[in-house]
């Protein structure tokens, strides 16, 4: 009986001893910013502020940062081209130096910057080692995330093997999660699927509302092997060529819809990579696939998105087998995955918190007709057309149309980053407060890496002046951006190398000189007409909001420099604007030496005067961008 009772007390001190052992090790850290999602605008937001003089962390559930340009293999960009913008350029930027210059990337049709997925993600995991401020959790989970009493939150993040803790307090936290699961963990409000028409009030819109979502991808990288070494041998059990058989015109040039069908081979280079690689990632009868999983748990979403990769390898498999591209096959040294297939598939549509404004078609087809001017609160542009991809859905013929539904290009306001009524908390990626309809192009890449940008300049900002994220004033982001290379005003027709690029992008934002949407072929754009004269009508109008009782009057119908001269009296008059001279000499006086400075011409009193040189002067004499500040719908503040 006593050596029983010895083996018994034996036992229980190496149970107790290896429970000891076993318990998660617990580190604790301290930063600023959380970030919770390195995708597209996680890994941007942590850079951002990590320059700005904030300490920033950004955990991420997989072993890459880029979420859907690099670990869900959507590495060709779509859109901005013409918009250099911030963090976006330079991350292109760094795109062409790898390659050797932007021709090396034009190698598929459907993109002019496409990129083997490893590649981008070993650029971003560079652009963020060099920022001593940031830092990375990868294969990590955010846990818990709790309010602090006074101000800040409490998290606490677990490794993939659930062998590590980490407890953090953190100032502000971001969430640019694929799915805005953040927001909802705290409990902000927020729409899935489409919005009735008369809540959104797009005519676009369906009648009512719906929680019918975009399409989801499981992308495939596949490569040339140049022989059957890729080869799928058997198909996968829920194989169905039906599913595919017109995703190109291999037995027919038309569908039984009568669309035109691509040429197949035509087709496979639609995400064609550098090196021999290729994305599959095609929309006609290819590998999208619907599936709905925002409101799953975890395991919910693990199993059902096995339909969706098992989609995708029966995508391939017919591929190979059907369509005769036996030299292609899963890329085996790209992703440390047991199918090859992505670290995540590639969502298209997200919870979309209700925020300070929402910014709906409406604001972005016609920006300066709105009863809320939001287009001067801009801090993240985009001209890609509308793209919704419903055709996987069962009943996609009772869906509106919304493929590559023209806008110009756009800017998104602040306030659909922030919460109403949430403190120390931004929103990023897609689930920013947006219509269903206008997250059909600020789901692209370089949106949402701009969105990033921006929010953390926005977090910096309010951390820097121990303001809530809504207390910052919008100006002072903008003002950021415009320093940190990033356009507020997504005028094409004007480079960052012009000398008058920034004064546009603030006068733009003021509303005193507008611009004009176009689409012109594929391409959308808004223009600002940088060499073209002042028609003083059109100032007139524009001007009503900032010198609403001077009585301007102009004596000619293109503005001159002795008119500009008198307009910056009255701006002097109105404003109370400090001269140390005559207001009238000193205005006249100063406008000549800027022009003539900037054009290398004589000016005279009936100069008549550009419409980028007329942003040039007004910028610098009057500074109306910051004369007056704008709240978060746009509306000029006395």
């Amino acid at each position: 009986m006593r050596n029983k009772v010895i083996v018994n007390l034996v036992l229980s001190t190496l149970v107790l001893l290896g429970a000891c052992i076993k318990q998660k090790p617990i580190e604790t850290l301290q930063t600023d910013v959380l970030i919770v999602g390195g995708g597209a605008s996680g890994t941007m937001a942590g850079i951002q502020a990590a320059r700005m003089g904030v300490s920033s962390l950004i955990v991420e559930e997989t072993p890459w940062l880029g979420g859907m340009l690099t670990s869900a293999g959507v590495s060709a960009v779509d859109g901005n081209y013409r918009l250099h913008s911030g963090l976006w350029e330079e991350f292109r930027q760094q795109i062409y130096q790898y390659y050797g210059g932007a021709d090396s990337v034009k190698t598929g049709w459907v993109s002019n910057v496409l990129f083997e997925p490893q590649v981008g993600q070993q650029i971003l995991t560079s652009m963020v080692r060099n920022e001593t401020r940031l830092q990375v959790m990868r294969n990590s989970t955010l846990s818990e995330l709790t309010k602090k009493e006074d101000r800040g939150w409490f998290a606490t993040v677990t490794d993939k093997e659930g062998d590590k803790r980490v407890d953090i307090e953190a100032k502000i936290v971001i969430d640019a999660t694929e799915l805005g699961d953040v927001a909802k963990l705290v409990g902000v409000p927020y729409d899935i699927g489409m919005d009735a028409r008369a809540e959104s009030g797009e005519e676009i819109a369906p009648l009512e509302a719906n929680n019918i979502i975009q399409d989801l991808t499981y992308v495939a990288i596949l490569k040339d092997y140049g022989d059957d070494t890729g080869l799928m041998e058997t198909a996968p059990d829920n194989y169905d060529p039906n599913k595919f058989t017109y995703t190109c015109a291999s037995e027919s040039e038309v569908d039984p819809k009568g669309n035109k069908l691509w040429d197949c081979d035509f087709m496979m280079n639609y995400g064609k990579l550098p090196n021999d690689y290729y994305m599959i990632n095609w929309p006609i009868e290819g590998n999208d696939y619907y599936l709905n999983i925002l409101e799953m748990d975890v395991a919910q979403r693990t199993e059902a998105l096995k339909a969706a990769k098992d989609f995708t390898l029966s995508y391939v498999y017919y591929l190979q087998h059907e369509l005769g591209f036996t030299n292609l096959g899963l890329a085996a040294d790209v992703y440390n995955t047991p199918d090859h297939l992505p670290y995540i598939p590639y969502h298209r549509e997200s919870r979309r918190i209700k925020g300070l404004v929402r910014y709906t078609v409406n604001d972005m087809a016609r920006p300066f007709e709105q009863p809320d001017p939001l287009y001067r609160t801009g801090i993240a542009v985009g001209d890609y057309p509308v793209d919704h991809h419903h055709k996987r859905y069962p009943e996609a013929e009772l869906l509106p149309e919304l493929h590559f539904y023209p806008v110009p290009s756009y800017n998104l306001p602040l306030g659909t980053l922030m919460p109403e009524g949430f403190n120390d908390f931004i929103v990023a990626e897609k689930s920013i407060s947006v219509s269903n309809i206008v997250n059909g192009t600020t789901r692209l890449q370089p949106v949402c890496l701009l969105i990033g940008q921006a929010s953390g300049a926005l977090a910096a900002l309010a951390i820097q002046g121990r303001k809530q994220p809504s207390q910052v004033a919008v100006r002072a982001v903008q003002k950021q951006l415009i320093e940190d290379g990033a356009y507020i005003m997504p005028y094409s027709d004007i480079q960052p190398d012009h000398q008058a690029f920034k004064a546009i992008q603030r006068i733009g934002a003021t509303g005193i000189l507008k611009g004009e949407g176009k689409n012109i072929g594929w391409e959308n754009h808004t223009h600002i007409y940088p060499d073209e004269k002042v028609l003083v009508k059109t100032l007139s109008e524009d001007l009503s909001d900032w010198l609403p009782d001077q009585g301007i009057s102009f004596n000619t119908e293109v503005l001159n420099l002795a008119d500009c001269a008198n307009l910056f009296v009255s701006f002097h008059q109105h404003y109370q604007i400090s001269t140390d001279q005559v207001p009238e000499t000193a205005f006249k006086e100063q406008l000549i030496q800027i022009l003539k400075d900037s054009t290398g011409e004589e000016i005279t009193d009936d100069y008549l005067i550009t419409r980028w040189e007329f942003a040039l002067v007004l910028d610098k004499l009057i500074n109306p961008f910051e004369l007056k500040q704008v709240n978060h719908q746009g509306h000029l503040i006395d």
